[in-house]
């Protein structure tokens, strides 16, 4: 009875001792790279995700698939100097010491001229990516050189504003113009209309959208006879039509604005790293001999430089073509002298670029003023008489058996 429902003194609970942490003691490890760098290798090792195993495989086996080039472009910052390799080398007994950075080095140093392969196949793991680049690049200047020429909308424009340029020279001796360089169209809206607002560039515009008016309602345009239905068109219904032709000329140039933002001597620099780096992959097939015969390595990297040998020469051929096609054009439009001058350079998809930029915010003024119902923009404005067309200059006019009619 006591025990169970007795009263029993409380005994002092003594206080909570501080209790002492201690940190488990590890092996020490041994280190041979420097501290750093052994940190910065641990850290790309667990961002990159893969194994000792995998990395040698690929190495043996001279076979990149699989692995992601930035591997190999890692494993080059990695390789050691000639007294850590050897330290490395050394260490077979106090492997179990080393840290990861040291195990995974060790490792790979295993293989015969470890980062000799590791070079070799840097290039090898980005060499596809750079020929597709090579090949897209040049294509585009094949395309936009194509586009530029075969326009028939920018050549109706050129038309037009060497028609105004020399209906606002009459007179003078630069009034009857074969051609001008194709600057002048930036400097259509420094021109300012007597409402000092619009522009010669609002003029020009206006004008081709007429002329589109007419080659619409030409029957003779038309792959479908013209019935009642054809004829619902209102003017303003035409007015819009040719303004939406007008304005499709950035879209129908779209490889100029690409070409425009390459480099000719890029390109070609790129060229040059392919043929250079292809030079130097084929020095690695001189320790051939002097590796133990484990893997595919060098019966695969023989392969892929007969291969690559034959890609570059396939991308030289496509850049010659596409720089003569270049000159071409340049030559079409800009005259031999400055088609010697610019031949190389893709200056001339440039200028037609930022023109292209203002006849865009051109047209959408334009469509705001048909929009509000505003008639007659064409035919009210009115050119100063001593506003000369800007750098207008004479050229050799264009063969007269241009295959298009409207070539200027």
């Amino acid at each position: 009875m006591d025990s169970l429902f007795g009263h029993n003194s409380v005994k002092a609970v003594p206080k909570e001792t501080t209790r002492k942490f201690v940190l488990p003691s590890f092996k020490q490890e041994s280190r041979i790279l420097d501290t750093k760098k052994s940190q910065n290798i641990a850290i790309l090792l667990r961002a990159l995700n893969v194994t000792r195993e995998e990395v040698s495989e690929a190495l043996l086996d001279g076979n990149p698939e699989g692995l992601d080039p930035e591997l190999f472009e890692t494993l080059v910052k990695m390789a050691p100097s000639k007294e850590e390799e050897t330290k490395l080398k050394n260490c077979e007994n106090e492997s179990s010491k080393l840290g990861p950075a040291e195990r995974f080095l060790r490792a790979i140093l295993e293989i015969p001229f470890a980062f000799k392969r590791v070079e070799a196949m840097v290039y090898r793991a980005n060499f596809d990516t750079e020929v597709k680049y090579l090949r897209k690049s040049f294509q585009t200047l094949e395309e936009a050189s194509e586009e530029l020429k075969n326009s028939r909308l920018f050549l109706k424009l050129l038309e037009a504003v060497l028609r105004t340029g020399n209906r606002m020279n009459n007179g003078t001796n630069r009034g009857e113009a074969k051609a001008f360089k194709l600057d002048t169209l930036l400097k259509l809206v420094d021109i300012k209309g007597t409402d000092g607002k619009t522009t010669l560039l609002h003029f020009v515009v206006q004008e081709i959208i007429r002329s589109e008016e007419a080659f619409s309602d030409d029957p003779a345009n038309k792959n479908t006879p013209c019935d009642k239905s054809n004829l619902k068109f209102n003017e303003d219904d035409f007015k819009k039509q040719g303004l939406q032709v007008v304005s499709g000329l950035s879209k129908e140039l779209a490889n100029v604005k690409k070409a425009a933002t390459m480099d000719s001597d890029v390109l070609s620099g790129y060229v040059k790293k392919l043929e250079t780096g292809l030079q130097k992959t084929k020095q690695v097939l001189q320790y051939e001999e002097q590796s133990l015969p484990r893997g595919n390595f060098f019966d695969s990297m023989k392969l892929f430089l007969k291969e690559a040998g034959d890609e570059i020469s396939r991308v030289k051929a496509e850049e010659r073509k596409a720089l003569s096609l270049v000159r071409e054009v340049t030559q079409y439009f800009h005259g031999e002298t400055n088609a010697r001058n610019e031949g190389h350079s893709l200056r001339i998809f440039t200028v037609i670029r930022d023109f292209l930029s203002v006849l865009d915010n051109v047209c959408k003024d334009v469509g705001r003023m048909q929009d509000r119902s505003t008639t007659g923009l064409g035919r009210s404005f009115r050119i100063s008489a001593n506003a000369p067309l800007p750098a207008v200059n004479r050229y050799n006019e264009h063969n007269s058996t241009s295959s298009d009619d409207d070539s200027i």
